[in-house]
């Protein structure tokens, strides 16, 4: 979403000349650069101004260092002003009461139910007992769907198809969750209009009833700035507590979630892309600032990894490569491991300098494909022993998987090159040993 913000902005901080200081006149004509790359990226007019305006004071007459050039030193402040400007610092949910409950609000076709589950599958992560609760009385697809999630995410939902009154549903499922021993009950309601002044008065009336812990207002960033305006009008009668932005992996211009937080004056908590359920985030502003300004987002790729790895099977994959008999099926149970972690593309972003070097081209879920093709059109023999595999197995490895001999030669290739890589740094004693000759003291206490 945010591919020609960076770009934009990339390309202001290169008109910055001259050393020593930032002075008004070599940082005019960036600055103009940089609130023009906001507001193309759908940022509203006067927050784009004000921020721009905080870069301009904030760089005027500060030094330079000798290291550092004026332009790198603007590209800092840009960040900790976007980083203020989307709240500073990353805000928690608040999950008090027992059960502790979580009211879901938004527009028609926001993401409301997908987020739901999502949220479902993060708290479960986390330890918590969670009950999904299905209070779209008006879209019975939206009860389906929501059951759907559940069996996929291991949540149970509540659910009464016949029963038209939501707060009466609400209310019998804290009940049974009271019961049951669920800590958690996340209640996913109607999508409604801003302008529907009977289905305001009923998600009012919702919250009344509830007095949840939390309740968080969904948001689609692709539909920009009108994003931004409906949620100010939610706020007026919800006074909600935070926002989630979904649809964060589309190709709109993003500004919504740069500037929501500063119009409406409550904090961004979650944001989602794709549809998997583990394609949730929690929403760090200087993480995401880290992010439009192509410096990446290691930390937040080290978590996504940590959350979607197996430990048990990593130390298995460890063992088989110290003993050298990493083989195709080690490597299929990789693949899928990297697919849990979520979108390609955004994953590929995370690392710094890639998101620049990427601009342009179509990464998808999909590019996994012909490889697992490639490695299922093989009997479990050539998996498990890759050096069996000649020519005539290669052929009828490329008809199976309907891929061209070229491709199996090739993924044969990389293979075997990632295999002697492999062997090498068992050679050397493993990646801390090698990394030590080549740079000594390192790893020592």
């Amino acid at each position: 979403m945010f591919d020609n913000l960076s770009l934009k902005l990339d390309r202001a901080f290169k008109t910055l000349k001259g050393t020593g200081k930032i002075t008004e006149i070599n940082v005019a004509t960036t600055v103009k650069e940089i609130r023009r790359a906001l507001i193309d990226a759908d940022v509203n007019y006067k927050v784009a101004k004000e921020v721009t305006d905080k870069i301009k004071t904030e760089a005027l007459g500060r030094d330079v260092l000798i290291s550092v050039s004026p332009g790198q030193l603007l590209v800092k402040i840009t960040q900790e002003e976007l980083t203020k400007l989307m709240g500073g610092s990353k805000v928690d949910i608040k999950l008090s009461g027992d059960p502790a409950v979580i009211l879901i609000s938004g527009l028609q076709g926001s993401g409301k139910t997908t987020f739901t589950g999502k949220l479902g599958a993060f708290l479960k992560k986390q330890g918590r007992q969670v009950l999904l609760v299905a209070c779209d009385i008006y879209r019975p697809a939206a009860i389906d769907q929501l059951k759907v999630l559940g069996e996929q995410i291991g949540v149970e939902v509540y659910a009464e198809p016949e029963n038209k009154n939501a707060i009466e549903i609400a209310n019998n499922a804290i009940a049974y969750a009271k019961k049951t021993g669920k800590k958690t009950v996340v209640v996913d309601t109607a999508g409604r209009l801003a302008v529907d002044e009977q289905m305001m008065n009923e998600i009012e009336a919702l919250k009344k009833a509830l007095n949840p812990s939390e309740t968080l207002f969904v948001v689609d960033s692709m539909t920009g700035q009108d994003a931004v305006n409906t949620a100010k009008t939610f706020d007026e009668r919800l006074d909600f507590d935070g926002v989630v932005l979904t649809k964060l992996d589309g190709d709109t211009r993003g500004g919504a979630a740069i500037s929501i937080r500063h119009v409406v004056e409550k904090p961004i908590k979650f944001i989602s892309t794709g549809e998997k359920m583990e394609n949730l985030d929690v929403f760090h502003p200087d993480r995401m600032a880290q992010r439009i300004l192509g410096m990446g987002d290691v930390i937040s790729l080290v978590e996504r990894a940590q959350q979607s790895f197996d430990e048990d099977e990593a130390k298995r994959i460890n063992s088989k490569i110290r003993k050298n008999n990493f083989d195709f099926e080690d490597f299929l149970s990789q693949l899928e491991q990297v697919k849990k972690m979520g979108n390609i593309k955004d994953l590929m972003g995370m690392i710094p300098g890639m998101g620049k070097a990427m601009k342009g081209m179509d990464i998808d879920d999909d590019s996994f494909k012909p490889i697992e093709a490639i490695i299922r059109s093989m009997t479990p023999l050539e998996r498990q022993n890759p050096d069996v595999i000649d020519g005539s197995r290669r052929k009828r490895i490329a008809a199976g998987s309907g891929r061209n001999i070229t491709e199996v030669n090739n993924l044969m290739k990389q293979f075997s090159d990632m295999r002697k890589l492999m062997k090498q740094m068992n050679k050397m004693g493993g990646a801390k040993a090698a990394m030590s000759r080549i740079m000594p003291g390192m790893g020592r206490k």
